[in-house]
């Protein structure tokens, strides 16, 4: 059975509000690499960003409500809590490591870590059409594709983590050290969760081909 013939009508609802948590990622990720291209505005992007993380909340939410209100869903119940939470994470993440560059007062974007924003955005963009694209059929080998190219991307994400954090070392302000750690791994594990909801939405895209 293929997706169109499992979707009820009624409960198209659960795509729509997964596709409008994946528009709430990406208006994150755009606007974190706005940041890490603008470093003198960072308090008012990271609050921009903050606001922006509030509004996924909301979704996630609503969809958690529906969830508890729906006995037949159109994808397995413990595969969408999975799925929504997952999501949540990535602008939980991404609004950390924005919060903690304002706080931290960050002057200056090492160019590492504007690599690694680089590699999350596009993470998140092959994220977001993937839960644009859930309900349909017919992308599904375009689907799995895009987990796999989730995947690579942590991949790389993680290679670039690994220099930036040994390079971190040579530092001799002990400070600085450790918060731009702190916002590294924070970044690093965006990127973590833009692969558990590739997997996720693999899963899904086997479970009901």
């Amino acid at each position: 059975m293929g997706f169109k013939e499992w979707i009820i009508p009624q409960e198209k609802h659960f795509f729509d509000l997964l596709a409008l948590q994946s528009d709430v990622i990406l208006k994150g990720a755009k606007e974190l690499c706005n940041l890490s291209k603008n470093p003198q505005d960072i308090a008012s992007i990271a609050l921009k960003i903050e606001r922006i993380e509030n509004e996924g909340d909301q979704l996630v939410h609503d969809l958690i409500n529906l969830l508890n209100k729906t006995f037949v869903t159109p994808i397995d119940h413990d595969d969408l809590s999975k799925l929504t939470s997952k999501m949540d994470d990535i602008v939980d993440y991404i609004d950390s490591a924005a919060t903690r560059m304002r706080l931290y007062e960050v002057k200056e974007i090492p160019p590492r870590m504007i690599d690694l924003i680089n590699v999350l955005a596009k993470q998140v963009n092959e994220v977001h059409i993937s839960l644009h694209e859930l309900s349909t059929r017919k992308r599904r080998s375009a689907l799995l594709t895009r987990c796999v190219e989730v995947n690579r991307l942590e991949n790389q994400a993680d290679d670039i983590t690994h220099e930036a954090l040994a390079g971190l070392f040579k530092l001799d302000d002990i400070k600085m050290i450790m918060k731009l750690k702190e916002i590294y791994e924070h970044l690093e594990t965006a990127t973590d969760r833009c692969e558990d909801v590739a997997d996720i939405v693999k899963d899904i895209v086997i479970k009901n081909s």
